[in-house]
């Protein structure tokens, strides 16, 4: 994995902001338009619709959670090559569609510029 992989987190139709490794740790970043829009939801309870960038040290919880468990994870990182404890590949390797809920993952080669401000 190389110091700095970005996942465009996109909440149903629209652009919600990125994920990003960076600095041995993680940042989450609200896209500006989606700040800018009062009836678009946080993309998580933990993660609160504001401007400052978000911080971790580990995989947020909410995105670790969208992530396959058990025989599922293993046949998933077999089949497209990704060591079992790359979490953040697995997110944007998986989470493109399909997931539960409003909001999945477009890899950062498939962002446009206007999804997520830098």
């Amino acid at each position: 994995m190389g110091d700095e992989e970005r996942g465009g987190i996109r909440e149903g139709s629209r652009g919600g902001g990125a994920c990003e490794v960076r600095g041995g740790g993680y940042e989450f970043r609200y896209a500006r338009e989606y700040l800018r829009d009062a009836g678009a939801p946080s993309v998580a309870f933990s993660l609160s619709k504001r401007e400052a960038v978000h911080r971790s040290k580990v995989l947020f919880p909410f995105f670790f959670g969208l992530l396959a468990e058990g025989p599922q994870k293993a046949l998933q990182c077999r089949y497209l090559k990704i060591d079992e404890r790359d979490h953040f590949t697995r997110l944007v390797e998986t989470c493109r569609e399909g997931v539960i809920g409003a909001v999945y993952v477009k890899p950062r080669g498939r962002m446009k510029r206007a999804e997520v401000d830098e």
